[in-house]
């Protein structure tokens, strides 16, 4: 399989997805900051990395989906800094053969992704 992963303080723009001829699904997912935390109204979240130990612990744990969700492609692009509301934090595209592994892995890894990466959200702006 074949993993690219970005983290950056970029806005997240998804990219346009090529697939081959073997891949019969692609499954994408996009996080957005909503307008409020903890029901209170914000207007950003602030993300922080610790940037080459989150690529790793991501590659790693997409290496270990992928035995039992079968894909071809994974792309991770997570931003950092602040981010206003309506914008992406996260986008996700995974290419497979078939869908049920796509949206599999795609599930598996988010919820893999809050509990073991370094990425944090450490403040909230207030509305």
């Amino acid at each position: 399989m074949h993993i690219e992963i970005l983290i950056s303080p970029s806005v997240i723009t998804p990219p346009a997805s090529s697939v081959d001829a073997g891949v019969g699904a692609l499954a994408t997912f996009t996080g957005t900051v909503r307008g409020s935390e903890n029901d209170q109204p914000i207007s950003a979240l602030v993300y922080e990395a610790y940037q080459p130990m989150a690529e790793t612990v991501m590659h790693r744990l997409l290496t270990e989906l992928a035995a039992t969700h079968p894909c071809h492609f994974v792309f991770v692009q997570h931003r950092t800094g602040t981010v206003p509301v309506g914008e992406a934090a996260i986008h996700i595209a995974v290419q497979a053969k078939h869908r049920a592994p796509a949206f599999a892995l795609l599930a598996a890894f988010m919820d893999r992704l809050k509990q073991d990466v370094p990425i944090w959200k450490t403040d909230t702006l207030p509305a």
